[in-house]
């Protein structure tokens, strides 16, 4: 396993997070990037934020992350054949379970930010295109590099992520297997359990005992990895 920064998820994170003072004809990966260096200046200055204050925590990605998020895109990707199944009213409830589910996971390393350097590569799309993906690079001295890769749509509200790759490994169908078994066993309703159970858990609990130890991918498939077990045994 490549061991980069453990702030890619920060990183990740803090991409998403435009400023409505932003153009709405600002290309994907120069809007990234914009907004990117922009968040993280701010990160670096709120000691709250990086000593991991809930409150701050929350704050944050709920009024700079969730916006850019296609989360009912994302949660139809990972159910997979799964969300033809549910009922209008479970695709409701699972979206914003898995929602709940994805925030937790960025949550772990936004609190864990140090400096880093991220570099976008030149965005190779067609005028008119509504479906790309913004490449960049995660660097630090003394680690091993990390390749990000941003699917976004855009819509009429403008561009939404519905995907992440870091290092080749998605966000979203990471969870795909899980999820189908769940389901096959237990129903929809199951699925939807089961992520409420562990929503509930990891709100109540306290906080993430992960360390600078643990690094890029590293956290990220052993945050995904772990709520992965847990809604099995939740089961």
């Amino acid at each position: 396993m490549r061991k980069p920064f453990l702030s890619v998820m920060l990183v990740l994170s803090s991409a998403l997070a435009a400023p409505t003072a932003f153009s709405a004809d600002l290309a994907p990966d120069a809007e990234l990037k914009a907004v990117t260096l922009e968040v993280i200046a701010l990160i670096r200055q709120d000691k709250d934020i990086k000593g991991g204050d809930p409150g701050k925590v929350a704050l944050l990605i709920e009024t700079k992350i969730l916006p850019h998020f296609d989360f009912n895109r994302m949660t139809q990707i990972a159910a997979a054949r799964s969300w033809s199944q549910a009922t209008p009213e479970q695709q409701i409830a699972l979206t914003a379970e898995f929602k709940t589910l994805l925030v937790r996971t960025y949550s772990i390393a936004l609190s864990s930010y140090r400096d880093q350097v991220i570099e976008f590569k030149p965005l190779r799309a067609a005028p008119g295109d509504t479906d790309v993906t913004v490449k960049s690079v995660i660097r630090q001295s003394g680690m091993a590099s990390v390749a990000i890769d941003y699917d976004l749509e855009k819509i009429a509200e403008g561009w939404k992520v519905y995907d992440v790759k870091i290092d080749g490994v998605s966000l979203v169908t990471t969870y795909r297997e899980t999820f189908a078994a769940t389901v096959r066993e237990s129903g929809v309703d199951g699925l939807i359990k089961s992520l409420a159970s562990k929503n509930r858990e990891r709100n109540a609990g306290t906080r993430s005992s992960t360390t600078d130890s643990l690094y890029g991918p590293a956290i990220l498939v052993q945050a995904i990895s772990t709520s992965l077990l847990n809604i099995s045994r939740s089961r």
